[in-house]
C-alpha cells in the first residue's frame, strides 16, 4: 500500500533545516521497513488560514511504500516534533512517476514564460503594418466612392 504525505514546517525554520527534518523522517521511515518511492519540497507557501499565529509554512510531500504501521510511525513522528504545523497521510492505490500537481503547474509556468513573450512582440510588430495597411484602404475607398458618385452624377446630368 502506498501512503502519501504531506506536511508542512514552522516558515522560522530554514530550508536546509527543513531538509535536515525530513531525512530524520525518512531515516525512521526506511528503519521500519518501508521505501521512499518519492519525495518533494514544494518551498514556502502561503498557508489558507493562519496556524499557530504563522501565514506561512515550508511544504513537503513524501511517497512512501510500506505498511500501515509505518503510516502510524510518520504520524507519530509528525506529531511529536513542534517545527511541524499541519501534516496529513492518506493511502493512495495508484502510483504515479510524474511529479505532483504544484510542481508540474510550477515547472509549466518557468519554461512557458518566455515563450509567451516572444509571440506577443511578433504580433504587435506584425499588427502594425496591417494596421497601416487597412488605415490606407479606408482613405482609398472614400476616394473611389466619390468618384463613383460624381460619374454617376456626371451621366445624370448629360
Amino acid at each position: 500500500m502506498y501512503y502519501e504525505t504531506v506536511f508542512i514546517v514552522n516558515p522560522d525554520v530554514s530550508q536546509e533545516n527543513t531538509e535536515v527534518l525530513t531525512n530524520e523522517l525518512v531515516e525512521k521511515i526506511e528503519k521500519a521497513g518501508a521505501r521512499i518511492v518519492k519525495r518533494e519540497y514544494w518551498g514556502v507557501r502561503s498557508l489558507a488560514y493562519s496556524i499557530q499565529k504563522r501565514n506561512r509554512g515550508h511544504y513537503a510531500l513524501l511517497v512512501t511504500d510500506g505498511a500501515a504501521e509505518v503510516a502510524k510511525l510518520i504520524d507519530e513522528s509528525l506529531r511529536l516534533d513542534e517545527r511541524i504545523l499541519r501534516f496529513l497521510t492518506t493511502s493512495i492505490t495508484e502510483l504515479s512517476d510524474e511529479p505532483s500537481p504544484l510542481l508540474r503547474r510550477r515547472s509549466t509556468a518557468t519554461t512557458e514564460e518566455p515563450k509567451a513573450e516572444e509571440p506577443k512582440a511578433e504580433v504587435e510588430t506584425k499588427t502594425e503594418p496591417k494596421a497601416e495597411e487597412a488605415t490606407d484602404a479606408v482613405k482609398a475607398e472614400p476616394k473611389a466612392e466619390e468618384k463613383t458618385a460624381k460619374e454617376e452624377s456626371g451621366e445624370a446630368a448629360a
